[in-house]
């Protein structure tokens, strides 16, 4: 990532959710809507969440220290699981309690016209919201599809705000179907529903990001490309294969390569020396984000 771009997704996700947050709850109070009040705590888990990512992008710029040689960069990962189990747990979970309460005991909405106009309002910021992260996420994601970028993304901060937007926005809709109903054919049961139908989507966004998430925490090697343009640079002049290659993600603008090469035979030891070096130069010109990189040159035995 960029790591402004995904700052400047962050802030725009935080301001728009704190505003609607409020609006919501204040429409909550007036209407008694268990839609409403689910996406005020939907809102509410989603402003916590953008600032627990801003929290892991600053704690992840720490100095390496003895007891983390490696730095600190996967705390931005480690706050990234963080938020997906609040969605889950604040936003899902919540959320399907709430609905099933409704369905069994619901209750008449109060002055529905106010919700209504609350739910067009946060629309309309979320999609400002959204627009933001989907432009930031361009400018990195290159030609891979959409799924394929969250997926495949080192940087957690874009993906997380992506999914959360995008659910953000189908919430409002679940639960402008659900007010809408429920005022259409005068049975409160569809507030309920349209509740119900957020925690479900809630419970999809935050399992998907939990996955993918605990994966970059685990540990990722390079993608495909990567690891094709870091063997590509490799190989060259007297080196003549790479015997064995390993890589990870130590946080997403950090990329471990560790490598045994096998070099041209009866080689001086400065020529090898000089050859480990400008091969370290030539990756890290191709691949910026491989600022660890560790070369053990050897013999091409399959040759001998």
């Amino acid at each position: 990532m960029a790591a402004s771009g995904g700052t400047k997704a962050i802030l725009a996700a935080l301001g728009a959710n704190a505003g609607i947050a409020v609006a919501k709850f204040v429409g909550f109070l007036i209407t008694g809507s268990s839609s409403m009040l689910a996406e005020s705590v939907h809102s509410v888990a989603d402003t916590s969440n953008q600032g627990l990512l801003l929290l892991g992008q600053k704690t992840s710029r720490r100095r390496a220290t003895k007891e983390h040689p490696f730095g600190y960069g996967r705390d931005r990962y480690f706050y990234a699981f963080v938020v997906a189990l609040m969605l889950f747990t604040l936003g899902s979970a919540f959320a399907l309690y709430e609905g099933i309460h409704k369905v069994q005991h619901p209750e008449d909405l109060t002055s529905p016209l106010v919700a209504v106009v609350i739910l067009l309002v946060a629309i309309a910021l979320e999609s400002y919201s959204f627009r933001t992260a989907i432009v930031e996420s361009r400018k990195i994601k290159g030609d891979t599809t959409w799924w394929g970028f969250i997926r495949q993304s080192k940087t957690p901060e874009l993906p997380v705000v992506l999914l959360e937007d995008a659910g953000a926005l189908f919430g409002l809709v679940f639960a402008l179907l659900g007010v809408g109903l429920s005022v259409l054919t005068g049975d409160a049961v569809w507030d309920g529903v349209g509740t119900i139908m957020i925690g479900v989507l809630l419970g999809v966004i935050a399992v998907t990001l939990i996955i993918e998430t605990k994966s970059l925490l685990i540990g990722e090697g390079a993608g495909e490309r990567e690891l094709e343009t870091i063997v590509g640079e490799l190989v060259s002049g007297d080196i003549e294969r790479v015997i064995h290659i390993r890589t990870q993600y130590l946080g997403p603008d950090e990329l471990l390569v560790a490598a045994k090469l096998a070099l041209r035979s009866g080689l001086p030891m400065r020529d090898v020396a000089t050859a480990i070096d400008e091969a370290e130069r030539r990756v890290r010109a191709k691949v910026p984000a491989a600022r660890l990189i560790y070369l053990e040159p050897d013999l091409d035995r399959a040759l001998a």
